[in-house]
């Protein structure tokens, strides 16, 4: 009896799973649209900055090379070090704690859909930086078009290769400005 209980279900779990019937009726059509998500946005490298007293310790508004849309999103970059060759950038704003009997002090920036700022801020007199924090700084700024994106998009921004991978650019894509 067993075994005749077990070629019934063998038989019946066979039958099942080669059982093919008619197709079904077709979905109703999506609407028209394009394939994927294009993210096209803009990287470019600033000159030298020199942060003094003469300039307030600012660049200055810059107008941007090209133009960008109301709800574009801006990330600026500071090169903050070269190690092994290789360039390693840090998300604005940027904290320095290293001068803590002078203060603390800071890198950071504005930007509006015309131009940019970048500047430092400390709570004491900047002028006592070392030259190397003050001058001869870069810079890259990433124009992010935020509405292709999405709400919900995550992007860790303070990782600028991430960055510059979500947007398919390479160093070669660059802009340097003089």
């Amino acid at each position: 009896m067993k075994n005749f209980i077990k070629g019934v279900l063998a038989f019946g779990m066979i039958a099942m799973f080669a059982c093919e019937g008619p197709m079904g009726p077709p979905g109703s059509p999506g609407l028209p649209g394009a394939d994927g998500v294009t993210i096209v946005g803009q990287v470019f490298e600033t000159d030298f900055i020199n942060f003094n007293s003469n300039n307030n310790f600012s660049t200055g508004f810059r107008d941007f090379p090209y133009t960008i849309e109301e709800t574009d999103k801006v990330l600026v970059y500071a090169l903050w070090r070269i190690e092994d060759n290789v360039d390693v950038w840090r998300l604005l704003p940027q904290m320095n704690i290293e001068f803590s009997e002078l203060g603390i002090f800071f890198y950071n920036y504005e930007f509006t859909m015309f131009d940019y700022n970048i500047f430092m801020e400390g709570n004491f007199n900047l002028s006592q930086l070392p030259s190397e924090y003050r001058d001869n700084q870069i810079f890259r700024v990433v124009i992010l078009p935020v509405d292709p994106m999405g709400a919900n998009a995550r992007i860790d921004y303070s990782d600028f290769d991430g960055v510059m991978k979500l947007l398919d650019k390479t160093e070669e894509d660059i802009i340097k400005l003089n």
